[in-house]
């Protein structure tokens, strides 16, 4: 009994949360255009969409559609500046806590479907940019359903003993050997994309396994597999970084199948509202992984 008392005592407390404190927080005036950019790149919209029984403008993240894994069911919540349902009354650390620490208002860890773990290497700057531009939106009441994930207040304590294994939450870091284009990419593709929570596969501890960095695996949905995008030139995918682009920009207007089937339709039309010099920069970075 005693033993038992110990191991539930040192869970409790190797689980607890740890969030960034106010002082983590810089002052900082959001960029409006930057943070509407890092919308599209980090895919917000496509995870946060309402449903059609809403009656909610589809082009707001009102959230609320089901996305089906394999733990349950999750409801991506709202994250227009809705006072009541939505992010409205988030303070900036309330954000960050979320964004990069996996870390709910409320104090409890967030279910990693919500990329987190690549979110958290990105500038805290650009992440307060993304609130500052979800603040110029429409504010939409729409109280989405609760996940549906069996004893979800353990699972949810759980992933606090997690993330001292599948968590960092390291800043991402520049390569000084490659060049200005190259380091831009990395970011995007690591950072707000989360290229790496889809198309890496995960051990049995649901750990990245980065010895197999971006080389395909199993469908996070668990339905399917999702390709490697390492060598995309050499396996003939693509013929050059300009057909990469043409891809993103277009998908399968262009005839670029591959880049709008299944969940890839949705990234596709977020990359085709980057700037041009984003997606070469994302192109010359894919390129290069062998």
């Amino acid at each position: 009994m005693l033993l038992a008392a110990l191991g539930l005592l040192a869970f409790w407390l190797v689980s607890a949360p740890r969030p960034l404190s106010a002082d983590a927080i810089p002052a900082h005036t959001p960029d409006l255009a930057n943070g509407e950019k890092l919308y599209h790149a980090s895919g917000c919209h496509s995870c946060h969409l309402p449903t059609a029984a809403s009656g909610i403008d589809t082009a707001l993240p009102a959230g609320g559609t089901p996305l089906k894994t394999p733990i349950g069911t999750l409801y991506p919540p709202n994250i227009t500046p809705d006072p009541e349902t939505g992010i409205g009354q988030w303070s900036d650390l309330d954000f960050v806590n979320a964004m990069q620490q996996g870390i709910g208002r409320n104090g409890s860890h967030l279910i990693p479907a919500f990329p987190y773990t690549s979110y958290a290497r990105m500038k805290v700057e650009d992440v307060l940019d993304i609130k500052g531009y979800l603040a110029t939106l429409a504010p939409m009441k729409n109280a989405v359903p609760s996940h549906e994930v069996f004893a979800l207040p353990i699972v949810r304590r759980g992933l606090g003993a997690w993330k001292w294994i599948g968590f960092d939450d390291g800043k991402f870091k520049e390569d000084p050997a490659q060049s200005a284009a190259w380091n831009r990419g990395a970011y995007l593709v690591n950072g707000p994309g989360h290229c790496n929570e889809c198309h890496t596969p995960r051990s049995l501890l649901m750990t990245s396994d980065m010895s197999r960095f971006l080389a395909g695996g199993p469908h996070p949905e668990g339905d399917g597999k999702v390709p490697s995008i390492r060598n995309l030139v050499g396996r003939g995918k693509y013929k050059n970084a300009a057909d990469l682009v043409l891809a993103f920009q277009n998908g399968e207007i262009l005839g670029y199948e591959d880049m709008s089937s299944g969940g890839m339709g949705k990234v596709q039309a977020n990359l085709a509202k980057l700037p041009e010099d984003d997606l070469k920069a994302i192109a010359e970075y894919l390129l290069s992984l062998k």
